[in-house]
């Protein structure tokens, strides 16, 4: 059978979630779906309600390995595969039951490589918490070669999207990397051509209440390594002679997301962590003025925060 999308599910532990997930995946209105199914190593009953779910659907793989980490199961999901587009959804999350056919559509209509849409933050009884739009200020298809700042602009999930998996080609998810998406998502643009959208807030990304809090340290380091990867990438591409959209992509993911993480770190090495900031910055040739004046979804980013985040940004350029 010709899948047109290959869903690939990492599981770890999600024994109370899972099963809605997986019901708001079967009950997509696009017929052709592959879902592919990565336990990873679970503790719990996630692998039981997942078998179950396989015997029951001749669509549904499932893979059983050791743990390995998020990044180790996607790319293991991606290896078996078959779709004409990939797509990861989180086995906490679930989505609307329209996604996959209209992202599925939007790419064909547009021959693009890649589709995303919008996010929404909901709780356990689908309440919303938090709208989270993506380029609402661009069309609905675009050509990377004529306007790229959406690489300077996206948030770098991976399970708000749709891929070519020809994308996948020589690009995997880096194994024990905090922000592997980071790493991830932006090369795969990298080798795009054509994108398209949707405004819809299809993708509901689940936040529990009374969940333990992250355990924040010097993994956030691991952000500046990401760089260093996409970097490489960046550096040998079509897109190359975009330097200003580059340097846009750093203050996103090197200053803003850095310091979002670094806000919440405890741990003695939390200077040392700025001192590898100010040091990218300086590499970068990145400017205050530079981050002051950075722009996003045609506003200026830092000046359309709260009251709290702004003054604590400020506060961090100060310091660099």
């Amino acid at each position: 059978m010709h899948y047109k999308i290959s869903i690939i599910v990492p599981v770890y532990n999600v024994e109370p979630y899972i099963a809605k997930c997986l019901e708001s995946i079967i009950h997509q209105s696009l017929k052709e779906l592959e879902i592919v199914i990565i336990n990873d190593g679970s503790t719990d009953n996630s692998l039981n309600i997942i078998e179950q779910y396989s015997k029951n659907y001749s669509f549904i793989k499932v893979y059983n390995k050791s743990n390995g980490g998020l990044s180790d199961a996607r790319n293991y999901g991606i290896k078996h595969a078959n779709g004409e587009y990939l797509a990861f959804v989180d086995g906490d999350d679930w989505i609307d039951s329209k996604m996959m056919e209209e992202m599925y559509n939007l790419g064909i209509k547009h021959n693009a490589e890649i589709v995303f849409c919008s996010l929404e933050k909901v709780n356990e009884n689908n309440n919303s918490i938090e709208f989270l739009p993506q380029m609402p200020q661009s069309k609905e298809k675009i050509f990377l070669n004529e306007d790229f700042s959406i690489f300077g602009e996206m948030s770098c999930f991976a399970c708000n999207k749709i891929f070519k998996k020809e994308l996948f080609e020589g690009i995997t998810f880096p194994k024990n990397l905090h922000f592997e998406d980071i790493a991830t998502i932006p090369r795969l643009f990298l080798k795009a051509k054509t994108i398209a959208k949707s405004d819809k807030y299809f993708y509901k990304y689940f936040v529990r209440t009374g969940s333990i809090t992250r355990n924040y340290n010097i993994k956030g380091l691991d952000i500046f390594e990401a760089i260093k990867i996409v970097k490489k990438d960046f550096n040998t591409c079509f897109y190359s002679k975009w330097t200003n959209v580059w340097k846009k992509f750093v203050i996103l993911q090197g200053f803003y997301s850095f310091l979002a993480y670094y806000a919440y770190v405890k741990t003695p090495e939390k200077s040392y962590m700025f001192s590898k900031l100010k040091k990218l910055i300086n590499q970068e040739k990145i400017t205050k003025k530079d981050i002051i004046c950075y722009t996003r979804f045609a506003k200026n980013y830092l000046f359309s925060l709260g009251i709290k985040k702004k003054i604590y940004y400020l506060i961090q350029i100060i310091k660099i």
